[in-house]
């Protein structure tokens, strides 16, 4: 008759194995409490969320330059096709078309052309550009509203030449005072008249 011996693992090893389980256990709590408090702090949501409302805008300005914009800049009397498929042919390709030329930027390089596509790099100013005033637009609606501007005006300090606040007293790269103070002849011994 068999005997079945259920204390296979010594006592020690037991105990050993519960401890390790457990600072396991607290580890995995300490890392997931750390990243849950990194991943879900105030400032971090507010990155996410204007990565995304910025994702979402610059698609609507690259639609409105694009969709809006350009093709009445295309009927221009010196444009004779849509402004991004304007270039010139620098080097003609060995099968180029005489009569009627190439139509399109993608048939010049298809054919081994080599071509200057100013009118992409136009296309991609006009966007860079509406970009770059419609935020303008919406950081002094804010600063309107709030009271509070994102746009901060700079003078340069007198002593360091840094880019500083207009409202600063003080120079936060060297220190100064820029009120005059500095230039003052100052002393703490009494004056003698």
């Amino acid at each position: 008759m068999a005997t079945t011996d259920t204390h296979w693992v010594s006592d020690d090893t037991r105990v050993m194995l519960l401890h390790t389980e457990s600072n396991i256990k607290r580890k995995v709590t300490s890392v997931w409490s750390g990243f849950l408090s990194f991943a879900l702090r105030d400032n971090v949501l507010e990155v996410a969320v204007g990565l995304i409302i910025a994702s979402s805008f610059t698609a609507l300005v690259n639609s409105l330059v694009s969709d809006i914009i350009l093709p009445p800049i295309s009927l221009l009397p010196f444009m004779s096709r849509n402004l991004e498929e304007k270039f010139w042919i620098l080097r003609k390709g060995p099968h180029f078309p005489r009569q009627e030329g190439y139509n399109t930027r993608k048939q010049a390089m298809d054919d081994g052309a080599v071509i200057l596509t100013y009118g992409a790099f136009f296309d991609q100013m006009v966007n860079f550009i509406g970009v770059g005033f419609a935020l303008y637009v919406i950081a002094s609606l804010y600063g309107y509203l709030s009271k509070d501007s994102i746009i901060k005006n700079t003078v340069k300090c007198l002593y360091c030449r840094k880019e500083i606040s207009e409202k600063a007293k003080r120079c936060p790269m060297c220190t100064s005072w820029l009120d005059g103070r500095e230039d003052r002849e100052t002393t703490a011994l009494p004056q003698s008249s």
